[in-house]
């Protein structure tokens, strides 16, 4: 860097009047300015040095998420690292990667877990890394509503899923984002799990919502959330379930006639830190790290609240038909399937989750 320095003629009158006044005869002017030049330059570099070291974060942290840039979770990330970045002073700088930039999001855990990226935003996927608790935040039929969600995630049960993620995967859950319901959309209306049968859905790769559509009568095949608008378009697979939001967010609208209201799961996701990563932090950083994160969940809640009707009307003026489901009889195959997919530890978690008021 080039530093151009600018000396006031005012400083060397100074230093010929110090030098009158104090009767330093001896002392040849010009190596009295000299001297003041030296210094003033000496000084400017040990400021500059200091301003550059100030500037420089001490940590940068690459956050990763599937969703796109106007999407609720982007725009909260974005308020994280805004926050992060303003409370440690600059000592910690979060750069957000939307849209799968740094994988698909098995990929991101294992970047996680391996030290080349730091944050991400996770759900029931984490069933694949030995944690059987975490599918409990994308069960379906297990949550009732937005109330009963933040009673199981944001309580004891929350905090003791919590703890199982660190203390298996090496993941640390700092924050946690309601979803919206997950709803089927297709290009043939879906009243009762009977119009299923050969119906090829795309669902995450979660084993419990591959049993769970096939216990429907659905055909689910496991896809990452990238493909899935071309796959649509092209028929290798006839629906999807997700949230408005995501639908919406990637265009589905274009490729799919129906949303079909089973609202089969209510949950919540994780942003995840690598707990290797937060614990290297001093104690005051990671405070930093931990008071922002709570901003960010409730102001991605604050979101959530407001984007949800309006994702709704904006499918429908996108001309998509929102068609009621026969709720009870989706209920039953649905829940069926669950538990004799689930562990034993899973069901008595299950039956705790429900029995939450």
């Amino acid at each position: 860097m080039l530093y151009t320095w600018t000396v006031s003629g005012d400083y060397i009158d100074f230093f010929d009047k110090f030098r009158i006044q104090a009767d330093w005869p001896k002392i040849n002017p010009r190596m009295i300015r000299i001297f003041v030049l030296c210094a003033l330059f000496i000084s400017g570099i040990f400021s500059c040095q200091q301003k550059d070291n100030t500037n420089k974060p001490e940590y940068t942290l690459r956050f990763g998420h599937l969703a796109n840039e106007q999407n609720i979770w982007h725009l909260a990330a974005l308020k994280f690292a805004d926050e992060v970045f303003q409370r440690s002073e600059g000592r910690i700088l979060v750069k957000v990667y939307p849209n799968e930039q740094l994988g698909k999001e098995m990929d991101m855990i294992t970047g996680i877990l391996g030290g080349s990226m730091d944050l991400m935003l996770t759900a029931e996927s984490l069933e694949n890394w030995s944690l059987p608790l975490a599918i409990m935040c994308a069960t379906p039929y297990a949550i009732r509503d937005s109330d009963h969600l933040r009673k199981v995630a944001g309580g004891p049960i929350g905090k003791e899923i919590e703890e199982h993620i660190v203390s298996i995967s090496g993941l640390k859950p700092i924050a946690w984002f309601e979803r919206g319901a997950r709803n089927l959309t297709a290009n043939v209306p879906v009243r009762h799990p009977d119009d299923l049968k050969n119906l090829i859905i795309r669902v995450p790769n979660v084993s419990l919502f591959v049993s769970t559509w096939s216990g429907l009568g659905a055909k689910p095949t496991p896809m990452a959330f990238s493909e899935v608008f071309t796959a649509l378009q092209q028929s290798t697979i006839h629906g999807q379930e997700n949230p408005f939001a995501l639908i919406r967010n990637a265009g589905l609208y274009e490729v799919q006639k129906y949303v079909n209201l089973t609202e089969h799961v209510k949950g919540w996701a994780y942003i995840v830190i690598g707990n290797k990563k937060f614990e290297s932090m001093p104690p005051d950083l990671q405070t930093v790290i931990l008071e922002s994160a709570a901003i960010m969940q409730e102001y991605e809640h604050g979101l959530y609240l407001e984007q949800e009707e309006l994702d709704a009307q904006f499918l429908k003026d996108k001309g998509m038909e929102f068609i009621e489901v026969d709720k009870k009889a989706f209920v039953d195959l649905a829940s069926k399937a669950v538990m004799e997919h689930f562990t034993e530890e899973q069901q008595r978690m299950y039956k705790r989750v429900q029995e939450v008021y």
